[in-house]
């Protein structure tokens, strides 16, 4: 029997645990997927000071940014660049989750 994980437990309180939290390895390395189907993570979200911080504290977008730089890219285009594609990575992840719990409208009689 399975252990059923502490984020899972919180869902019969109708509650959903949201990682506020990015970073292109979480995505790149799968963990991003197991917490999603096997902890139960429900969503993400981050802002600019957690980006940029994610960016300063790793190696992961070093080549990115050099090579985004060596093609006469702005500080603010790199990180707007690099901060996109990890938002779209991350929307990707939780896409099926997305279509599994989408809730579908009945049209509006008029």
């Amino acid at each position: 029997m399975m252990k059923s994980s502490f984020i899972k437990n919180i869902h019969s309180f109708g509650q959903s645990i949201w990682l506020d939290y990015i970073r292109r390895d979480l995505i790149t390395s799968g963990e991003l997927r197991r917490l999603i189907e096997g902890d139960g993570l429900r969503g993400m979200t981050s802002n600019p000071s957690i980006f940029g911080k994610a960016i300063a504290e790793s190696n992961i977008n070093d080549q990115n940014i050099h090579y985004l730089a060596l093609n006469k890219k702005t500080s603010i285009e790199i990180y707007e660049l690099i901060s996109q594609q990890d938002v779209q990575n991350a929307a990707d992840e939780f896409k099926t989750l997305y279509d599994q719990t989408q809730v579908i409208k009945p049209p509006i009689n008029r």
